[in-house]
C-alpha cells in the first residue's frame, strides 16, 4: 500500500509528482496554522531557505479584532502585506480603514496586473490568483488631496489631541483643558479654529480676566502662548481640518451592495509634511469610534479593522497623558470589535504598554548595518516567543514580500513563529489615475454630504454678537467701551459678556433648533473627545 494514499501530503514520504515532505520542526509549525474556522491566507512556510507551498500560513478571522502590528524596514513590502490582509477581510465582509502616507493605497479598488513576477509568487505559495478589485471609498483631511473632506470641529477633536497637533507642553495641555472646559460649561460651541481663538483671546481681554481668574490654575501668559500657537497653526493653512460638516466615523462601518466591506483609504500624500497633524487626525478616528460603538464581546468577525500606517509618528513627542490614553483605548476597543494594526519599522517604535497588547505579528526584514540597528534588531527579536529559527539570522536575510509571523490561534494561544513568503495582492500594486480617483469621489454618495463645508454660528459669532461690531482680535487689547443708555433705567450690575449671550433668546432658540449638547457642560471621553449622539 502507498503511504501517499492514507496519509495527508504533509508527513508522506517524497515521490514522483508529488510535494516533498516537510520536516520535523516546520510540520509542528505547520501544525499551529491549520485552522478549522475562516481565516485569511498569508502565504506559505518558509524552512531552510525552501517555501514549502503545503505548510499554508494563516490568520483566524475571529482573531483580527486583538490588533496587530506590521513592521520593517523601508521597501520590505509593508504596503503590499496591509493591501493583501485588506483585500481578504473585504472579501469576507469586513470593512477597512487605510491610512495611505505613500499615495499607492488607491490601487486597491482596481484588479491588478498580472506579470511573471506575481505569477511566480503565486505558484510558490499555491495562490489562486486572479486579478480583482475591491470597493472603496477615498477620502483627504479637510479636502485637502483626492478624496472626500474629513473635518472635525474643535469641539469633538478635545484638547489633549489638539494640545499634540499644536505641539503644546505639558503645562499648556493643561491649561488648554480647562479653556475647553470653560467653553463646555458656558455653551460655547468650538466648531473651528476661530472659534477657539476668540473664547482664548476674550478670557485674555480686560473683559474676559475675571472669566479666566475663575477657571483655575490658567495663567495670562500661558493663554497667550497658546494664541500665539493657534494663530501660527492657522497661518500655516491648518484651518480647513476643523469645521462642519463633521465625519461620522459610522461612514467607515459600511459594506457594498454584494456583502463586501468597503475599503475607506485616507489619502494623506498633500500632508505629508505634517505628521503631528494626520497621525492624531487619525487617533481621533479611533477614539470616536471607541466612545460611540457598543460592547460585542468576541464575534466572529470584526465589525472593522483601522490599519495604523506610520504609527511612530502617533508616539513621538506625546505627552503621558495622551499615551495613556492611546493605551487605554487599545485595550478597550477590542470588545466593540475594532482591530487595530500599528504599522512602522520595528516594534520598538511602539510602547511596551501597547505592543504588549498586539496579538497578530508580521515582521518584514531589518537593516542591521549601523549600531542603533543591530541594537533594534536584538530588541525586536526578544519580542518575539521561542522559536525554531535562528531569528536575528532570519530577519536580516528576509526578501522582500516575506516576513517572520505569529498570531492568536482559535484559542487565543499564540502560534509558533514562521517564516512565510507572503501572497501577492490580487488588486493593483500601484495608484490609479488621479483622473480616475476624482470620479470615484464624485461618484460616491457621501460627497454630497461632506463636500461643501458650512460656517454655522458658534463661539466666534456669539462672543461678536456681544462686543457689537467690535472683532475678537480688538478684545484683546481694546478695554470695553462704556456707552450711554438709550433711556434712563435704574442702575444695575451689568452682566458678564459670556452671561449676556448664554442667556439671549436667539442662544435659547439655538440650543433648542440644534439639538445639541449646548447650554450643559459636555461629556468628555478618555481621549477628552466629546461624547456625540448619533
Amino acid at each position: 500500500m502507498s503511504d501517499s494514499e492514507t496519509m495527508p501530503p504533509a508527513t508522506a514520504p517524497e515521490a514522483p509528482g508529488s510535494a516533498p515532505a516537510l520536516p520535523e520542526e516546520a510540520l509542528e509549525i505547520a501544525s499551529g496554522y491549520a485552522f478549522a474556522g475562516p481565516a485569511l491566507d498569508l502565504g506559505a512556510l518558509l524552512w531552510d531557505g525552501v517555501c514549502l507551498p503545503d505548510a499554508q500560513v494563516r490568520i483566524p478571522l475571529p482573531m483580527l479584532n486583538r490588533h496587530g502590528l506590521v513592521a520593517g524596514a523601508t521597501g520590505t513590502g509593508k504596503t503590499k502585506t496591509l493591501q493583501l490582509i485588506a483585500e481578504q477581510l473585504s472579501a469576507q465582509g469586513v470593512p477597512v480603514f487605510l491610512a495611505d502616507i505613500k499615495g499607492d493605497g488607491s490601487g486597491i479598488s482596481a484588479p491588478g496586473q498580472p506579470n511573471e513576477k506575481v505569477q511566480e509568487r503565486a505558484r510558490d505559495v499555491h495562490q489562486q490568483w486572479a486579478a480583482t478589485g475591491f470597493p472603496a471609498e477615498f477620502y483627504a483631511l479637510g479636502g485637502i488631496g483626492h478624496g472626500i473632506p474629513v473635518r472635525a470641529t474643535i469641539t469633538d477633536f478635545g484638547p489633549l489631541l489638539l494640545s499634540k497637533v499644536l505641539q503644546l507642553n505639558q503645562t499648556q495641555e493643561q491649561s488648554l483643558g480647562l479653556i475647553f472646559h470653560y467653553a463646555d460649561q458656558k455653551g460655547l460651541e468650538l466648531v473651528d479654529l476661530k472659534d477657539l481663538r476668540a473664547v482664548v483671546t476674550f478670557l485674555t481681554s480686560d473683559v474676559g480676566k475675571p472669566e479666566l481668574k475663575n477657571i483655575g490654575g490658567l495663567s495670562t501668559a500661558t493663554a497667550g502662548v497658546i494664541l500665539r500657537s493657534l494663530t501660527a497653526f492657522e497661518a500655516q493653512g491648518m484651518a480647513g481640518f476643523f469645521g462642519e460638516p463633521e465625519f461620522d466615523t459610522a461612514d467607515l462601518m459600511r459594506t457594498a451592495s454584494d456583502g463586501r466591506g468597503i475599503v475607506s483609504v485616507l489619502e494623506l500624500p498633500a500632508v505629508q509634511d505634517k505628521p503631528a497633524l494626520f497621525s492624531t487626525f487619525l487617533m481621533w478616528l479611533l477614539a470616536d469610534l471607541f466612545h460611540d460603538l457598543p460592547e460585542v464581546g468576541d464575534a466572529d468577525k470584526p465589525k472593522l479593522v483601522f490599519f495604523f500606517d506610520e504609527a511612530h509618528l502617533l508616539f513621538h513627542d506625546a505627552s503621558k497623558a495622551f499615551l495613556d490614553s492611546i493605551t487605554q483605548t487599545v485595550r478597550l476597543i477590542r470588545s466593540k470589535g475594532v482591530g487595530v494594526f500599528f504599522v512602522t519599522q520595528t516594534p520598538k517604535d511602539v510602547p511596551s504598554d501597547v505592543l504588549a497588547q498586539l496579538g497578530n505579528r508580521v515582521q518584514h526584514a531589518l537593516r542591521a548595518f549601523t549600531p542603533d540597528d543591530q541594537k533594534a534588531l536584538k530588541a525586536t527579536v526578544k519580542t518575539f516567543p521561542d522559536s525554531a529559527y535562528d531569528l536575528e539570522e532570519l530577519l536580516t536575510g528576509l526578501g522582500t514580500g516575506e516576513a517572520v509571523v505569529t498570531v492568536l490561534s482559535e484559542k487565543g494561544a499564540p502560534t509558533p513563529v514562521a517564516a512565510t513568503r507572503l501572497r501577492a495582492p490580487e488588486s493593483l500594486m500601484g495608484p490609479i489615475e488621479p483622473t480616475a480617483l476624482d470620479e470615484v469621489v464624485k461618484a460616491s454618495p457621501l460627497h454630497g454630504r461632506y463636500a461643501q463645508a458650512v460656517d454655522r454660528e458658534s463661539a466666534y459669532e456669539k462672543l461678536n454678537a456681544s462686543r457689537g461690531a467690535k472683532g475678537p482680535d480688538e478684545m484683546q487689547t481694546a478695554p470695553p467701551r462704556k456707552t450711554a443708555p438709550k433711556a434712563p433705567k435704574a442702575p444695575k450690575e451689568e452682566p458678564s459678556v459670556v452671561e449676556q449671550v448664554v442667556g439671549s433668546g436667539m442662544f435659547k432658540s439655538l440650543a433648542r433648533s440644534l439639538g445639541t449638547q449646548i447650554g450643559r457642560e459636555i461629556t468628555r471621553s478618555i481621549f477628552g473627545t466629546a461624547k456625540r449622539r448619533r
